[in-house]
């Protein structure tokens, strides 16, 4: 194998595993907002609102 080749082959796995890292990365903000969204959707429904009618 040439060094060129293995060069090749390094930087392919260096991208692969940024890609990898880059995909889990946007998973955890994706789980995080839906979190966030899920306790603040329940934080505004224990809120008790006054009646529009006396």
């Amino acid at each position: 194998m040439t060094e060129d080749e293995q060069r090749k082959i390094c930087e392919r796995e260096e991208i692969a595993t940024r890609v990898a890292a880059f995909r889990a990365t946007q998973e955890r903000f994706r789980r995080e907002r839906e979190e966030y969204f899920v306790s603040t959707l329940e934080n505004a429904r224990k809120v008790e609102r006054p009646s529009l009618w006396p």
